[in-house]
């Protein structure tokens, strides 16, 4: 079957789900877990690669996103951007992002923004995509030995944090599970 890369449809959800949530599994993203797709405040370029009747690729840019970083020109985040695992390496997310590209283009965007966190390989695919690290902070999960009670008749299990000090590696030995989140830019 042949991949088209079309506007995402409301129908599209569960599909769309099934593909963010499979894609995830093996990255640092694991428990990233949605049961609705995300709705956008400002307009939003929607992408889903489909073979046949199920998705394998997805993308989601926010225009003029409140996350967006204080930067010149006129930019989109991308909140999204996965392929299903057994379709990954195939140029699905470069067509996709190829796509969205000339769409936001079309638009009056000059640039993306990314989030990711410090899964290499992701790293490496934006960078070879002309994107550029702008910032970073670190994504700290506290567990329960890491918390202390709040009173009597609640306690916190878990927990994450940002941490965006001068001393990341004071960090990274004090807690198990802590990830680089990365931003990235793209001027287009």
């Amino acid at each position: 079957m042949s991949i088209v890369i079309r506007p995402y449809l409301e129908r599209d959800e569960r599909g769309w789900l099934r593909c963010r949530i499979l894609s995830f599994l093996d990255t640092a993203f694991f428990d990233s877990v949605e049961r609705e797709k995300e709705r956008y405040d400002k307009p939003a370029i929607e992408l889903v690669a489909e073979d046949g009747r199920e998705i394998i690729g997805l993308l989601d840019l926010e225009c003029d996103s409140d996350g967006l970083a204080d930067r010149p020109g006129r930019g989109g985040m991308i909140w999204h951007l996965a392929v299903h695992p057994d379709r990954q390496r195939q140029g699905i997310a470069s067509s996709l992002l190829e796509v969205a590209e000339r769409q936001a283009r079309e638009g009056g965007l000059v640039r993306f923004e990314a989030w990711t966190r410090d899964d290499a390989h992701v790293q490496r695919w934006y960078e070879r995509h002309g994107f550029t690290q702008i910032d970073s902070y670190l994504h700290v999960y506290l567990e329960r030995d890491d918390l202390r009670a709040f009173d009597g008749e609640l306690r916190l299990v878990k927990a994450f944090a940002h941490y965006t000090g001068d001393d990341p590696e004071k960090i990274r030995q004090r807690y198990q599970r802590v990830h680089d989140d990365v931003l990235y830019e793209k001027r287009l």
